[in-house]
C-alpha cells in the first residue's frame, strides 16, 4: 500500500481504520493500474489522470467517493454535490459488500467523466467513456 494512504488509514480509529485498510485493499485489487495518493488530504484514485475513486473520514462516518457514480445507475450509492460524484458511507467495516464494490469499480473504469480538466473547461464536464 502507497505509504501516504497508510499512514492516513492509520491515523483512524479502530473501526474505522478497518473500512479504510478494506476499502484501500478493494480498490487496488479491482483497478491494479490506477495511479493513487492523498489528494486534497483523501486517498484518491486515477486512471490516466483522471480522479475516480476514493474515501474520507467524516464526522461519523468512512465515505466512499466516486466521481462518476451518478452515472452508474445503482441504488445502492447516494448523489453527492453538483457534478457527477455518488458516495456510499459506512460505520463498520461489515457493511462493505465486496460484490457491490467490484460493481462500482468497473463501472469507475468503463464511466467516466473528465474531471481532469475542468477548470481548464471552466466547470464544465464532458463524457470520457
Amino acid at each position: 500500500m502507497n505509504p501516504d494512504v497508510a499512514e492516513y488509514n492509520n491515523k483512524q480509529n479502530l473501526e474505522d481504520k478497518q473500512i479504510c485498510d478494506r476499502l484501500a485493499n478493494e480498490i487496488n485489487r479491482c483497478l491494479p493500474d490506477a495511479e493513487y495518493k492523498i489528494w486534497h488530504a483523501h486517498p484518491v484514485w486515477f486512471l490516466e489522470g483522471n480522479p475516480v475513486a476514493g474515501y474520507s473520514k467524516l464526522k461519523n462516518c468512512i465515505r466512499l467517493l466516486f466521481w462518476s457514480g451518478q452515472s452508474f445507475d445503482e441504488p445502492g450509492l447516494q448523489n453527492e454535490g453538483g457534478f457527477k460524484a455518488a458516495e456510499k458511507r459506512y460505520i463498520s467495516a461489515d457493511q462493505i459488500n465486496v460484490e457491490d464494490l467490484e460493481r462500482w469499480l468497473t463501472k469507475a473504469r468503463n464511466i467516466q467523466w473528465d474531471y481532469k480538466n475542468i477548470v481548464k473547461r471552466k466547470g464544465q464536464l464532458e463524457r470520457l467513456k
